[in-house]
Parts: C-alpha cells; structure tokens; sequence
C-alpha cells in the first residue's frame, strides 16, 4: 500500500476514533468528575462570550500538538494521528460551536436531514440541565430517530 494512501487511512481512522473519545469524555468526565467546567455549557448563555466549558478546547488541543510535533521529523504515523485529531477538533468547533450552538449566525438554515437530526438530538441533550440522567453525548453519530422526527 502506497505511503500517501496508508497515512490517509491513519488520519480517517484517528477522526473517527475522536468521535468514541469525544462520546467517552462527555458522557464520564464532562459529565463526571469535571462537571464544574461543563456545567455553564448547560445553562443559557446570558452576554458571555465564553464559558469554563471551552477550556476542553486546550484539554483536547493537548493530544493533537502532541503527535503532530512527535511526527513532524519524518512524519511518521503520529503525524497522520495528530492531524486526525486535529481535524475532527476543527469539525467540533464548526459544528458543535458555530452551527449547533449558533455562537455566530453563520450555518443557519439547513435543509440536511443528517444536520437538522444532529442538531435535535442535541437539543436532547441541553433538555437536561443536570449532571445525570443526560442522553446524546457524541458529536457525529447518534440515535438514527433524530433523522426523521421532526
């Protein structure tokens, strides 16, 4: 297998893994023992700009730096993982940020049935204002019911 097609299959692989991580992490740690940084992301956002939630944005910057610079002399696997991690860090921040979230008023209007579900079983999600009892936890993948309800 060629090196280019290896190192894209690595980044893929590395993206879509995110996803599990980011799943884990919400569901046992956000909503866990680091609730008090997760915690304002549940309540209204009321005139402030950013909330103790975005400092999961450096905790999961962390790893992505990391491989990246442990790859980057003759990039290696590490690179190709850092850039998946990377990459799926960006897709959370335009799609859980930017279009869910509506922090700007950009991706507002969709007629995707794939993005209207994602952003309903997100508003699950916030339905529950509480540390317990959440449902939803992943970004990209969740309960195929979404997709069609209106």
């Amino acid at each position: 297998m060629p090196d280019f097609l290896l190192n894209i299959i690595i980044t893929i692989i590395s993206f879509l893994f995110m996803e599990f991580v980011a799943w884990f992490t919400h569901k046992y740690i956000m909503h866990g023992f680091l609730w008090y940084l997760h915690k304002d992301h549940h309540l209204p956002m009321k005139n402030r700009i950013f909330e103790k939630n975005d400092s999961f944005f450096f905790i999961f910057a962390v790893p992505g730096i990391t491989t990246i610079i442990l790859g980057l002399p003759d990039y290696s696997w590490e690179f190709w993982v850092g850039l998946g991690i990377t990459l799926y860090g960006f897709a959370y921040f335009v799609i859980h940020d930017l279009f869910i979230h509506q922090r700007s008023k950009i991706f507002r209007n969709t007629k995707s049935k794939y993005l209207n579900g994602l952003r309903r079983a997100h508003k699950i999600h916030h339905k529950n204002i509480g540390k317990k009892n959440g449902e939803n936890f992943g970004m990209l993948f969740f309960p195929i019911k979404y997709w069609f309800n209106s």
